[in-house]
């Protein structure tokens, strides 16, 4: 009988990779890495090592408002990830940084229609582009 050689519990690299895509790591978890590490994967998904904290400590509001504003403007989400993914995560890492937050969710709750929005918002130049183009997902087009 053979002896089977001693686990490792550490974590191998496609555990880790499927917990990060299960579960973005919290402030705590990058804390717990190296900065390289933490520049590495603020890299990886296109944002600097300060705004990847930031979103590790951001609840995901952020991107509830954005979905909220799209539909507002008849935009269909999953049109956009479909054919603009780097674009919606775009408007989504902006959306959760942004520090107007109550003030949007605010108007979307009573009055969405209403175009102030477009005088606080940081991603009203994409969502305007995003909403002049033709989408199959609209009736009129």
């Amino acid at each position: 009988m053979s002896a089977m050689p001693a686990q490792d519990n550490k974590p191998g690299l496609l555990q880790t990779i499927w917990r990060w895509l299960r579960k973005p790591p919290d402030a705590c978890d990058l804390a717990a890495i190296g900065d390289r590490e933490v520049e590495q994967i603020a890299g990886d998904i296109g944002v600097s090592p300060a705004e990847l904290y930031s979103l590790a400590r951001s609840d995901a509001k952020g991107a509830d408002l954005l979905t909220s504003r799209m539909m507002a403007l008849d935009l269909d989400c999953q049109e956009v990830a479909r054919l603009v993914p780097e674009t919606l995560r775009d408007l989504q890492r902006v959306c959760t940084l942004c520090n107007r937050r109550k003030h949007c969710a605010r108007d979307l709750a009573h009055t969405p229609l209403d175009p102030s929005w477009k005088d606080y918002c940081p991603n009203v130049a994409t969502l305007l582009a995003l909403d002049a183009m033709p989408w199959a997902a609209r009736r009129e087009w």
